[in-house]
């Protein structure tokens, strides 16, 4: 598995989205409307309302928001971690597109996330074009045929093949034995962490480590040994 590929040319990449307002009620008129029915299918034969399930929202381009983006590549032995996160989402994009524009070509580099596919990559570029970006070569797949898309993604490549299988980095990691310091917040926490505790160095400190886990497991493919705690660095 994956035996032409340099380990040296994949930016690792994970991101944290909350929903575009602190609550439901903050909504503008216009995206209220556009929410509840949006919302209609998950709360169809339950007692809960549009408003109760708004904290879902930053799942969906639409109505969410990127606060933090990390990245990481291999130098060597050496991991190097670094974060662009804020309040600001068309900073903390172009930050990321600068990166990507300047140090990741379309020919040479492959990006690579836990699901990337179905939510990191595309979400990405949706959020990018909203805030009037240009996309980088190397998220831009309009037109390009499949085996152009310079994409890697570990659920992917778990499932040889089976598309109707999710497994979770979490359970990944487990069975690969690898080192995942889950100490703090989970996913579902990111929107209170940052709508109520406005702590988004929390938020990139727990996103750079499941850029660290997806680094490891796409290692362990591989056939890799696991990189170092002492090789990490966050840059």
């Amino acid at each position: 598995m994956l035996d032409d590929l340099n380990i040296e040319d994949v930016l690792f990449l994970d991101i944290e989205t909350v929903p575009a307002s602190p609550d439901f009620d903050s909504l503008p008129e216009k995206m209220k409307k556009l929410w509840t029915k949006k919302a209609e299918y998950l709360i169809r034969g339950g007692e809960k309302t549009v408003a109760d399930v708004y904290n879902r929202s930053g799942i969906y381009a639409e109505f969410g928001k990127i606060v933090c983006i990390s990245c990481g590549f291999m130098r060597g032995n050496i991991f190097r971690v670094k974060s662009f996160y804020g309040d600001h989402e068309e900073d903390v994009l172009n930050g990321f597109a600068s990166l990507l524009t300047r140090s990741y070509s379309q020919d040479k580099n492959r990006l690579c996330a836990h699901n990337g596919k179905e939510f990191d990559f595309p979400y990405i570029a949706r959020r990018m074009l909203v805030n009037g970006i240009k996309l980088p070569t190397i998220l831009d797949m309009a037109g390009k045929r499949p085996w152009e898309v310079q994409h890697l993604d570990t659920m992917e490549l778990w499932k040889f093949g089976d598309y109707k299988h999710y497994t979770s980095l979490e359970l990944l990691t487990a069975i690969f034995d690898i080192p995942t310091p889950k100490d703090d917040i989970d996913g579902s926490q990111v929107a209170d962490v940052y709508w109520k505790e406005k702590d988004l160095e929390r938020i990139a400190v727990y996103c750079e480590k499941d850029v660290l886990a997806t680094a490891q497991l796409l290692r362990r493919y591989m056939g890799l040994p696991l990189i170092k705690e002492e090789f990490v660095v966050r840059v």
